[in-house]
């Protein structure tokens, strides 16, 4: 497949060694922040062991069922979340965008142990003892990640306190301490304290009279010691939370002005000065606890367990289920308790008799102990202190067609698929476009789609109902047990039904998470299928920085095979055939193990032999063993796996054909990528699913095949870039543990981000680089809700 000059250049560079990727052809490649070492002892499910194929003497004199081939899927989280952190810790990076990394690093960590840890304390007290495919229990792994994240944290706090403070100082950004303020400051703080933050506070005593109070997952609060006099020995445990609904970081310039505290993105780059939200109620607590001497104060927050279900089979309604599933996760178990590393032994004490955590689940740290609010730095208008802006583009093969004439747009797909590339393309001038159209155009009979997010004010959502009122048939699948997103799918459901849409909740047993849509139009030769297939989700916000693809085609076979979906989701029986598709649980997994094997078999015949996957997770044991026995026929292999990954890549005689890539930047590569070489037959794919077993043998789930020779090369393109990556690219070793690859001196910085922001400025056309009224507000946080535990979010 063709690339441009500078991609074809650094394949020859990448292409020096045997195996297509020598770490020595680039003698600057250095190694990342910490390497984690995630190898271990376990036995495999060896269900695959009567149909792999038999005729390589190489293959059964190794026992890939070994537990040393197979990495620890929670440790490999953690490689991932620290080159997250290292985004923080690299000072090539902007000032700003290093905040904007520090404070998802905590989201980040935040949401591994709601899911994953929770999950593990879970199987520990039910007893669970049986070992993951790398060898450990679900105690050892609690134990292992424990160690790791203390040193974690504190990597954290390290970079907050000895790197990005300093240099938002030298910025002009303070973040300074109550103490060292003037009188006149503080008596502004007490001032803006007692007009807008005392109102929204409520302190809650522990005591004979009062019982221990509720602390709710994820806030930050403030324990308070207190006591009548200083006569009086008995000392009071109070709970005060840190209201979220007020600034976290409040700004000292023009607080007499009626000033709200907000930080204002319009700001010049004049020095600001803020202050922690915490320090402004610590320094008046006399007005929250009156006539009472206060003795101590000190912040501690809480993480919960995340990991509640319910069985499904005996439920009333799937509805029921998530409903409660939401009640019962406020009131979880907790599997983290962040301290003041200032906090009173008293207060320590009580906090974890009271909250029931072991030593180990305490984490005592220096300074913020959530850093999330930081994230409210980037809206400073400081441009020099961040990357260059960018707003997703109009596709140009849409540029020209309105609302107005909706035949056009489906001319223009049926002439030719549409390949999308968000954040390059805009999510408005595409997809939203797409349902847009069908919902206004009086030759659509029908939409259906799949959604397992959305934007809490979605138009994909309006759209959808908009179709419903001018008569169209519309029936909508939302998934109700997307994580952390079950309530706002459920005040989608209840506004869908209420316009009288036919909404289908999920499927017992099963977690849809395809992302399709199909649009159903007669035409003058006859009813004709237009059908999206995504990567990523239906989700304004996060197609601004989320690195997705989607394909648009009148492919009729893709159609049907969607109609078959469909019919699924609203009905009860889930076809087994299908013509184009590939789609779990049914032929995904089988048809992947078939153009793996087909590879190995070419190798093995002596002809050039190759596979690219890009994807988020390689976790499923079955397909790190059918990717070891491809490596051992010969076949050339190279993976970019942004997060978890189980293989084992360099260990001779198994899988040193096999390199194993991550590429963490400014987008959150989220796109999966299949390619499989064919004796020069090569096939494509793109769709929802990672190599996971929840993936392949518990999720719904859609792969489309991409035929069309140009968005091959597209596709092609994405991979070689991203292959050539200097800048961002992580390379894995046979520990797990990864280095970041360098340029070599006077090599160009070849980054994959912004070579693909630079191909898509000179795909349009000069008068279309403008910015969309929908794509012009903040740039979303990059939410990796889910990425880092499941690989799907």
């Amino acid at each position: 497949m063709t690339a441009d000059e500078d991609v074809d250049e650094s394949a020859q560079h990448v292409n020096a060694h045997p195996n297509g990727h020598d770490p020595k052809a680039n003698p600057a490649e250095r190694e990342a922040v910490d390497e984690i070492l995630i190898g271990s002892d376990a036995d495999l499910d060896n269900e695959l062991n009567e149909t792999l194929a038999d005729d390589s003497d190489q293959a059964t004199a190794v026992d890939l069922e070994a537990s040393e081939f197979y990495l620890n899927r929670e440790l490999s989280e953690l490689a991932f979340q620290r080159r997250v952190l290292h985004e923080a810790l690299d000072d090539r990076n902007p000032l700003l965008e290093r905040v904007k990394f520090l404070s998802i690093f905590t989201q980040n960590m935040d949401e591994f142990f709601m899911k994953r840890v929770g999950g593990l304390k879970q199987q520990m007290a039910a007893g669970v003892s049986e070992r993951t495919p790398d060898g450990r229990t679900p105690d050892q792994q609690w134990r292992e990640i424990l160690s790791t994240t203390h040193e974690m944290f504190e990597m954290q706090n390290r970079c907050y306190h000895e790197d990005i403070k300093p240099a938002l100082d030298e910025a002009g950004i303070h973040i300074v301490d109550h103490e060292t303020l003037e009188y006149e400051k503080q008596k502004l703080l007490r001032q803006y304290f007692e007009s807008s933050v005392l109102p929204t506070l409520t302190p809650l005593t522990f005591d004979p009279a009062h019982p221990f109070p509720f602390i709710s997952n994820l806030s930050l609060s403030m324990a308070v010691l207190t006591r009548n006099d200083a006569t009086d020995e008995t000392l009071k445990f109070s709970r005060v939370k840190i209201p979220q609904n007020r600034p976290r970081f409040v700004r000292l310039d023009g607080l007499g002005d009626d000033d709200d505290g907000r930080i204002d993105e319009a700001n010049s780059d004049e020095d600001i000065t803020y202050i922690p939200l915490e320090q402004v109620i610590e320094a008046n607590l006399d007005l929250l606890f009156p006539n009472v001497e206060i003795v101590d104060t000190a912040l501690f927050r809480v993480t919960r367990n995340a990991e509640v279900r319910r069985n499904e089979e005996v439920a009333e309604g799937l509805i029921e289920v998530i409903e409660d599933v939401l009640r019962q996760r406020r009131f979880a178990t907790v599997v983290r308790l962040e301290v003041a590393s200032s906090m009173p032994a008293a207060a320590r004490e009580l906090l974890i008799n009271q909250l029931d955590v072991d030593e180990r689940e305490v984490f005592e740290l220096e300074g913020h102990l959530d850093y999330r609010g930081l994230f409210d730095l980037v809206d400073l208008n400081r441009p020099e202190l961040k990357l260059d802006s960018w707003t997703p583009q109009i596709h140009p093969r849409f540029a020209d067609i309105t609302l107005d004439h909706p035949s056009e747009l489906f001319a223009e797909i049926r002439q030719k698929d549409v390949l999308i590339h968000h954040p390059y393309h805009s999510f408005s001038s595409t997809v939203q476009k797409f349902l847009d159209t069908a919902a206004n155009d009086p030759e659509v009979l029908a939409i259906k789609a799949a959604i397992y997010r959305t934007a809490s004010d979605s138009q994909v959502i309006e759209s959808l109902i908009e179709a419903a009122k001018n008569g169209k048939q519309v029936a909508v699948m939302v998934e109700l047990k997307a994580r952390f997103d079950e309530e706002n799918n459920l005040r989608w459901v209840k506004r869908l039904e209420e316009e009288g849409i036919h909404v289908a909740y999920g499927t017992i047993g099963l977690k849809t998470h395809s992302k399709t849509t199909l649009v159903v139009r007669e035409e003058d030769d006859g009813v004709q299928l237009y059908s999206h297939v995504s990567t990523g989700n239906y989700h304004s916000e996060t197609a601004k920085t989320y690195a997705d693809l989607g394909l648009l085609t009148s492919d009729r076979n893709i159609g049907q095979d969607l109609v078959k979906l469909f019919n699924f989701f609203t009905g009860h029986s889930l076809h087994e055939q299908y013509r184009k598709l590939l789609v779990a649980p049914e032929n995904m997994r089988e048809e992947f193990v078939q153009r793996i094997r087909r590879e190995a078999k070419h190798a093995r015949e002596g002809t050039e032999a190759r596979i690219v996957a890009k994807m988020n997770a390689l976790e499923d044991p079955k397909m790190v063993r059918e990717l070891y026995e491809a490596s051992m026929a010969g076949v050339d292999i190279d993976l970019l796996v942004r997060g978890i990954c189980r293989l084992r890549p360099g260990i001779e005689g198994v899988s040193e054909n096999i390199a194993v890539y991550s590429v963490v930047g400014r987008f959150l590569e989220h796109s999966r990528i299949f390619y499989f070489h064919n004796r020069g037959q090569s096939d494509y794919y793109i769709g929802s699913a990672d190599w996971m077993t929840r993936n392949l043998d518990r999720r719904i789930e859609a792969v489309a095949p991409v035929e069309d020779p140009l968005l091959r090369e597209n596709l092609q393109t994405i991979l070689d870039i991203m292959l050539s990556d200097n800048r961002k690219r992580w390379r894995m070793d046979a520990d797990g543990n990864y280095k970041q690859l360098m340029p070599a001196d006077g090599e160009p910085v070849r980054s994959t981000h912004q070579r693909l922001i630079d191909a898509t400025k000179e795909s349009v056309p000069e008068e279309d680089h403008r910015p969309l009224p929908s794509e012009q507000r903040r740039e979303s946080q990059v939410d990796l809700r889910g990425t880092f535990t499941d690989g799907q979010p």
